[in-house]
């Protein structure tokens, strides 16, 4: 059996909370109880440089929820990378489903990962289908795989090691139809596959593969254990400490029975 990865959640707050100083108060919350795994939290923009100096240890790290693929120049309302790393940031996601649904494109979400990956910065790249019917398995595992050779292409094995895959299917996300681990786990395969296929066995088997769609503290020991993923992309439920916490614990008890 191949060694697992080490847990890896992602806490993604969106356009959330609404001020600084709720923001510093569940940083705060969340990183007195972390006590195993990796966490990574991706709050809005302008409380980035605040929270990376509460950050103990680097204990948690931080990420952006998005950037912009030139470092300067004549961009209204865009942020760079390098402005980011300024402020602690050492990771950023990519291709989130709400941005893709605004139309962000994958020739975008490609030069993003290129920047990533240029200053040697991890790329939490999302890549899900919208509608899942299981009378047409091409359908979505096209729609998954369509993402992720866009967004990986030109990569070289080597650059591997910045990427990590978080699987977010659009149709379980924020509704009462969740995904089962057994679906997350067909994917997650699929997905690893594409990556074995595109680079080598070897290079594909480092790459962290994350699930993102309601997860909690009931599913998360299932979604390790049967879906096999090495993590989380964490919404809705990163917003409170004692929930965020409580899914970091059960996932780490699933991956030291795994």
């Amino acid at each position: 059996m191949a060694k697992r990865h080490r847990l890896l959640v992602v806490g993604n707050w969106k356009m959330n909370p609404r001020t600084l100083k709720e923001a510093e108060k569940l940083f705060l919350e969340v990183q007195k109880g972390v006590k195993s795994g990796e966490v990574i939290i991706a709050p809005p923009f302008p409380f980035i440089s605040d929270l990376h100096l509460l950050s103990r240890m680097k204990r948690i790290k931080l990420a952006a929820q998005d950037i912009f693929f030139d470092t300067h120049g004549a961009h209204t309302g865009e942020v760079s990378l390098p402005m980011l790393k300024s402020v602690g940031v050492t990771a950023s996601i990519v291709g989130h489903s709400e941005r893709r649904e605004r139309g962000e494109s994958n020739a975008e979400i490609y030069k993003d990962i290129q920047t990533l990956i240029k200053h040697r910065t991890l790329a939490i790249v999302c890549v899900g289908e919208k509608t899942r019917n299981n009378d047409h398995h091409g359908d979505y595992f096209n729609a998954v795989e369509t993402q992720l050779v866009a967004a990986l292409k030109n990569l070289k094995p080597a650059e591997l090691k910045y990427i990590v895959v978080a699987y977010e299917p659009v149709w379980a996300i924020g509704t009462r139809n969740d995904a089962t681990p057994e679906d997350v786990g067909e994917m997650k395969l699929f997905i690893r596959k594409v990556l074995s296929d595109r680079f080598n066995r070897v290079a594909a088997a480092k790459v962290p593969i994350l699930y993102g769609g309601s997860v909690n503290k009931e599913n998360a020991g299932a979604l390790i254990e049967k879906g096999g993923v090495d993590g989380f992309l964490v919404g809705g439920a990163s917003l409170k400490a004692k929930e965020f916490l409580s899914i970091i614990e059960e996932a780490s008890y699933a991956i030291a029975r795994t």
